[in-house]
């Protein structure tokens, strides 16, 4: 047991011994161990590693090191630390690091700010990243934004002898379980139920996101709830992004890996212009929530940017601005124009993905944003 806690706190510390042959503790580590320690080591000891950057056959070895003796989450952790401590964003570059990588948000985010930098003949490998990380995070917050989204229907109110599109089919089913017929293995719905009238609600929904290089992770998640939220009936979802110009990809958000590897985050950013022109576009004011992602560091002039804001306002679209839409819900941000937006009445905040099917599902029923 003794021998144990020594081989934990050796490889935890690292062997701070200059000798090849010295462990720092005096364990003797096995096999799986030494991989451990030379993949900890190559990564938290970067004064001895520095030349790994310098290496994509080193770099693919360490790779598939790190990935046999780690399970997934922990590698996506040492594969971050690694871009940041040891200078790897070139070998980004590298298909071979491509194609060995384990995906997560975190790199796809860096791979979307480095998009310009990236060789024309690597773009299918950070296509395919991107695409299993956007695939892969549709299918986590796909059902809570359904879920959350059906949320807008009153169903307090309901009725008997609905219309056909009316029928509350799950509450059907149940009131008529006692109608089972075992012969034909079906069920007599003798009652109908259906729902009652919506309640007044917001049916138009334009999410618009600043391009900055700051702003990748959020791009990400806006771009799968875009795709979500375009999957549903009851909404019609419009997707722009912008710098100093502005582009609407709403034909996009069928395909989220298209639409984010069309994406050319980093340059100027000119929110005023991108209010300015959905502002034009806006067909039913009443009817339209507008959601900006901006950290609201503004290139532009801000004073064009709070007067359209307050046009929109003017024309009663409900008006919503995320700093971040981040794991941690935390970001770096304009104060001043933050706090300018919310004596706005504007709601002003960043907020975390799994909070963001909530705040939408609130804003589209007409509820106040606290």
């Amino acid at each position: 047991m003794e021998t144990e806690l020594l081989k934990r706190w050796r490889l935890a510390l690292g062997d701070s011994c200059d000798g090849e042959k010295c462990d720092g503790t005096g364990c003797t580590l096995s096999d799986d161990e030494q991989i451990i320690d030379n993949a900890l080591s190559t990564v938290y000891n970067a004064d001895k590693n520095a030349n790994l950057a310098k290496s994509a056959p080193s770099v693919r070895r360490w790779l598939g090191n790190v990935k046999r003796v780690f399970p997934e989450n922990v590698v996506q952790i040492i594969q971050r630390d690694a871009i940041d401590r040891l200078g790897l964003k070139k070998l980004l570059a590298e298909k071979s690091f491509l194609e060995n990588v384990v995906p997560d948000v975190n790199l796809a985010a860096i791979l979307l700010s480095l998009g310009k930098i990236i060789p024309s003949e690597n773009k299918a490998a950070v296509r395919n990243i991107i695409k299993k990380v956007a695939d892969d995070l549709y299918n986590q917050l796909y059902f809570k934004m359904q879920q959350s989204i059906s949320g807008t229907i009153n169903r307090a109110e309901r009725h008997r002898n609905p219309r056909f599109k009316d029928i509350d089919w799950h509450s059907t089913i149940k009131k008529n379980l006692k109608n089972y017929q075992p012969k034909y293995k079906t069920i007599i719905p003798e009652t109908l139920i259906g729902y009652g009238k919506k309640r007044k609600s917001f049916n138009d929904v334009f999410l618009c996101i600043d391009q900055s290089g700051s702003m990748a992770d959020s791009m990400i998640y806006s771009a799968v709830y875009g795709s979500v939220m375009a999957q549903m009936p009851s909404l019609n979802t419009r997707f722009f992004v912008f710098d100093t110009k502005i582009v609407d990809l709403s034909e996009n958000l069928n395909d989220v890996a298209d639409l984010l590897c069309g994406v050319q985050l980093g340059g100027g950013t000119d929110i005023g212009n991108a209010l300015a022109y959905c502002n034009s576009v806006v067909q039913r004011p009443e009817k339209t929530i507008f959601v900006l992602v901006s950290d609201l560091y503004e290139g532009g002039d801000s004073s064009l940017m709070f007067n359209v804001a307050i046009k929109m306002l003017e024309r009663k679209i409900k008006i919503i601005v995320l700093l971040a839409l981040t794991h941690d819900g935390a970001g770096s941000y304009n104060r001043a124009n933050a706090q300018k937006f919310s004596s706005l009445n504007i709601p002003v905040f960043a907020c975390s993905p799994d909070k963001f099917a909530e705040i939408m599902a609130n804003a589209i029923n007409g509820k106040e944003l606290e």
